[in-house]
């Protein structure tokens, strides 16, 4: 008998810390591998909210918190969301876990019983649907394709809804494509969900503040009718640098996140004290330095959708939001490598990167959408412009016929 339990037999390493762990491995043996595979912001932690984070251990904040975290923590982030979204919370309405992941587990386990669905949209985040499943529910994947801006549409949500439905998963800007929903178009959509008063909308709202084209619109705001059926979540890790402190937090109806804190106070307790204390700093404080982290994104993502798109086989369209361009490689499946091998699948060609050119990125098929590969603009501008030359040097060295 394995000590394993059946139910981590549906779930999957995550892809993105695959390929990271893959480049770091390589890089302890002294290969030059520049890592584009995962979404970490290459910024300090800004300096307003590391100075918060140490008075918090010099005042003495390093006890047990409220397991839905200190209560200036909370009454931040209601203020928060009630500036920027209109959005009118209790305080018992917010919790706060270690990071955003946490909390999107902690709201799929206290509410999904065995066989209920959760639509989540492709290409998606690799966690959704191994969370949904390791929970004890059926994820159903809904393609979303290119043509149609990744996005999911009204139609097809409609169709993917059955009796079972318990959640629909909207990430915008997305991951991995940098798409982002207007208000018209979550407007559209909560026209089907108030057809079906049986689904919710887990709305993760982690890259709310890193938007370039579009205006960032949230479900819960642009159908107030829904928020009862809704759970926000949102979190410091990526706008503000602090992937490492582990501050996520949720916004949604009161049985709701009730259930998310028993499940909190039986398993984390809470996320670190020192960490929710800088995270206050983080959320109510001066916001300049997310400006000049989006406009350094911004041109980043400039940089390299223009440079993959001379490349041989490859073709991507310039996201909206997040940090990542989703990039297809449709055009290099089918060619050989230097060595004789046939590039078959995006996660071949992933590899190809890694292993001969140096450059790590996350194949698609990871995200559930093929054949693509995920690079990340997260890193330093000379990371990606050496990065960018090794992708195009490593399409030009294929063999065949390119069709883009």
């Amino acid at each position: 008998m394995s000590i394993v339990a059946d139910r981590l037999r549906a779930v999957r390493p995550s892809g993105t810390k695959v390929m990271t762990a893959r480049a770091n491995d390589l890089r302890a043996r002294g290969v030059d591998v520049i890592t584009l595979s995962q979404g970490e912001p290459d910024f300090d932690t800004p300096e307003t909210v590391r100075a918060a984070g140490i008075a918090a251990i010099n005042a003495g904040h390093t006890r047990y918190t409220p397991v839905a975290g200190v209560q200036p923590l909370r009454e931040a982030i209601r203020e928060t969301v009630r500036r920027d979204h209109g959005l009118d919370y209790a305080l018992d309405q917010i919790t706060v876990g270690c990071g955003a992941k946490q909390v999107i587990f902690n709201g799929l386990f206290a509410s999904l019983d065995p066989g209920d669905e959760v639509v989540i949209p492709t290409p998606c985040w690799v966690s959704y649907p191994d969370m949904v499943a390791l929970a004890g529910g059926k994820p159903v994947t809904v393609a979303c394709p290119e043509d149609h801006g990744f996005k999911l549409r009204p139609e097809v949500l409609d169709q993917a809804i059955t009796p079972r439905t318990k959640w629909l998963m909207l990430n915008s800007p997305n991951n991995p494509t940098g798409a982002v929903y207007s208000a018209m178009d979550l407007a559209a959509l909560a026209a089907v969900l108030r057809r079906h008063p049986r689904v919710h909308v887990l709305s993760d709202d982690i890259y709310e503040k890193l938007v370039y084209d579009v205006p960032f619109a949230t479900m819960a705001a642009v159908a107030p009718d829904l928020v009862e059926r809704t759970l926000v979540v949102n979190g410091v890790s990526k706008a503000n640098a602090m992937t490492g402190w582990r501050v996520g937090y949720g916004a949604g109806p009161t049985a709701l996140i009730k259930a998310m804190n028993t499940i909190q106070g039986q398993t984390s307790s809470h996320t670190s004290s020192i960490s929710q204390y800088a995270a206050i700093e983080a959320i109510a404080g001066d916001q300049a330095y997310v400006d000049a982290f989006r406009t350094a994104f911004r041109t980043r993502r400039d940089l390299v959708v223009d440079r993959l798109n001379q490349a041989d086989g490859l073709r991507c369209r310039p996201p909206e939001g997040a940090f990542y361009v989703f990039v297809s490689c449709a055009g290099v499946i089918g060619k050989q490598t230097q060595d004789g091998r046939t590039i078959e699948t995006d996660t071949d060609f992933a590899l190809h990167l890694l292993e001969t050119f140096g450059v790590a990125v996350v194949p698609g098929a990871g995200f559930l959408a093929s054949p693509y590969i995920r690079v990340s603009y997260a890193a330093a501008r000379e990371d990606l412009e050496r990065a960018c030359a090794r992708i195009v040097a490593a399409c030009a060295a294929l063999t065949g016929k390119t069709c883009r």
